[in-house]
């Protein structure tokens, strides 16, 4: 990560109240992850200001990989996009407007290597219902926030924890980071 990247992460830090972005060590364990597994099509459900997707896309650019991400609120987008141009990292990244599940099953015709979770934490489930057939074999999906929004998440987590194809592990990162597995037998 260059310097300019290094250096916008840490000023878009003092934001993550406003825009409920993920830690810094989550951002990081995400980066090593996508780096460990040579990770080459990534799926952001929550873009916000692009905290996130900087770290992925950074860490995209070393597996030559992309990243599409989805954001609700238009106004969000746009600052996400600019945050993004800002480290020079527009060419890993595809963005997407409107509700996640509609974008998913509308407009995404691929397979993903690692989905990220960081959406309306009441809708988790219903993420997971779309993303699961997109996920190839041997992928991970990571949602933040299960621990710090538990109750709100709860449903997702039961269901994921008990799915056939899934090996699942709550990781005691800021907030909580479930991984899930995408088993390849």
């Amino acid at each position: 990560m260059d310097s300019k990247t290094a250096g916008l992460l840490t000023e878009l830090e003092k934001t993550s109240d406003e825009y409920w972005n993920i830690s810094h060590q989550t951002g990081n364990f995400i980066s090593m992850l996508i780096k460990l597994m040579k990770a080459k099509n990534v799926l952001e459900l929550g873009t916000s200001n692009g905290y996130s997707a900087i770290w992925i896309s950074d860490a995209l650019k070393e597996t030559n990989g992309h990243l599409t991400t989805i954001e609700f609120w238009e106004k969000r987008q746009c600052l996400a996009r600019e945050n993004v141009e800002y480290c020079g990292l527009t060419p890993q990244v595809t963005y997407k407007t409107g509700q996640a599940y509609d974008v998913i099953k509308d407009e995404i015709n691929e397979e993903f290597d690692l989905v990220f979770i960081d959406a309306n934490k009441e809708e988790y489930l219903r993420f997971f219902e779309e993303v699961h057939p997109k996920l190839k074999k041997g992928g991970v999906i990571l949602a933040d926030n299960v621990l710090s929004h538990a109750k709100k998440v709860a449903p997702f987590v039961e269901v994921i924890s008990n799915h056939k194809d899934y090996q699942v592990q709550i990781l005691d990162l800021p907030d909580g980071l479930l991984m899930a597995y995408k088993k390849a037998e």
